[in-house]
């Protein structure tokens, strides 16, 4: 081959092997959204805008949403958290309506990870939201944190790389409900319950129910009542419960539904008849001020709100929060700031340079991951690391002088009242909840 053949031969093979190592380069590269170059961090944010769920559970979530984003980008929290954004990237919050159906709801998940493109999803109220959800995030790769949803069925039924819970699951609330009735009603013997027809409600009574019977096995279940979601009337309902001579009522509502429930209830002296447990009571208490009766038993789903240990972060949260909205904050905004705090650890964790992490190695970071937040410490303990768990707490409403305040309150420690790791909530429970 002469030395000017061997010329022709350079510029034909060299554009080959230029296409062989971009092609390999690109195969190494994370997903458009993850992509090393150009801020910011897009992470899509969903809950309830609209419908029943959106007062008293969805606003309160997206006006800590917003209030966290802000802060970060301003590098204006606490440490471990003063650093801006994400590793010092910026975020960009995409918010999602989650009212509607299930079917929905799963449309409206596709189109922000398909469209959007969002780095990841922060979301669901609804357990019913979080089961179908489940499925497609790990189908669709994408990294997904559910911040509130309560049914224990997400991680104990199946298994999921890309889905993660921030906030304990039910079978926390129901067990140290059971724990407080029994410290603080020892003669209690005749329960009743009255919770919403679906997953959130269905498992909340269930685990309640086994609790009590392994606390006090001669325990008697005069009636349990399971409307709707969203009904608004519950008359029926308390014609039952009144007519059951129950000592003790247990309740997951949360909503439009808690709320129309104690306003019905209250003029029929139904609080003076039972003693009256609401596992998500403290969503619905703010609203309630003033109304609620002296008396009633309430969970914030962890120690939450007026729960809520004396931290730093505690302390700029409720400031920060008081001081936009005039009011206090309550749990289901402390799941949602759990929930971003929980991702920017991960993928702070999973930064190890200047270059921004892929997807898969923030996973890696975030499974079995312990961090701060305003309600204490969160470790992903169970689901093979991709479920967190804290302690929680219950009291008694009072109001003073127009000032509501929670009394006679007790806080069970995170081992007290979730499974270990690996066994399910209901065989943990038959087992007499031992560790």
């Amino acid at each position: 081959m002469t030395r000017h053949a061997m010329k022709r031969v350079g510029p034909i093979l060299h554009p080959l092997v230029v296409a062989v190592v971009t092609l390999h380069l690109l195969l190494q590269l994370p997903s458009p959204a993850w992509a090393q170059a150009g801020p910011p961090l897009r992470i899509g944010v969903v809950t309830f805008l609209s419908g029943p769920g959106a007062g008293i559970m969805g606003l309160p979530s997206r006006n800590a949403a917003e209030l966290t984003f802000e802060a970060l980008n301003a590098g204006a929290l606490p440490a471990p958290y003063d650093r801006k954004g994400f590793g010092g990237t910026p975020i960009e919050m995409v918010l999602m309506d989650e009212a509607g159906s299930v079917s929905n709801v799963v449309t409206q998940y596709r189109n922000l990870v398909q469209r959007q493109n969002v780095s990841m999803v922060i979301g669901y109220i609804s357990s019913a939201s979080c089961l179908a959800i489940a499925p497609v995030a790990e189908e669709l790769r994408m990294l997904t944190v559910f911040f509130d949803c309560g049914t224990s069925r997400i991680f104990e039924e199946s298994s999921y790389r890309y889905v993660f819970r921030t906030a304990s699951h039910a079978t926390m609330d129901s067990v140290a409900a059971a724990k407080y009735v029994r410290e603080r009603f020892p003669k209690a013997t005749r329960i009743a319950g009255l919770n919403q027809n679906y997953a959130w409600g269905q498992d909340s009574w269930r685990d309640f129910e086994m609790s009590m019977r392994a606390l006090l096995p001669s325990v008697d279940v005069v009636t349990s009542q399971m409307p709707k979601l969203f009904t608004g009337q519950f008359g029926s309902e308390i014609s039952a419960l009144l007519g059951s001579g129950a000592d003790v009522i247990h309740s997951s509502f949360w909503g439009g539904d808690l709320e129309a429930f104690v306003l019905q209830a209250t003029p029929r002296n139904l609080f003076a008849r039972s003693a009256v447990v609401f596992v998500a009571g403290e969503s619905g208490v703010h609203k309630l001020k003033g109304r609620i009766p002296d008396g009633a038993i309430i969970g914030a789903r962890g120690p939450h709100s007026f729960f809520a240990p004396d931290n730093a972060l505690n302390r700029w949260f409720r400031r920060a929060y008081e001081k936009r909205y005039g009011t206090s904050p309550p749990f289901i905004a402390y799941h949602m700031v759990q929930a971003i705090l929980g991702a920017k650890a991960a993928y702070e964790k999973a930064r190890s340079d200047e270059q921004r992490p892929g997807m898969e190695r923030v996973i890696d970071a975030f499974e079995g991951l312990s961090y701060e937040t305003p309600s204490g410490v969160t470790r992903m303990a169970l689901g093979n690391g991709h479920q967190g768990i804290q302690g929680t707490a219950y009291g008694m409403t009072r109001t003073v002088n127009g000032v509501l305040s929670v009394v006679n309150v007790t806080h069970y420690a995170a081992e007290e009242v979730n499974p270990p790791e690996g066994i399910k909530s209901e065989d943990w429970i038959r087992s007499g909840m031992k560790r």
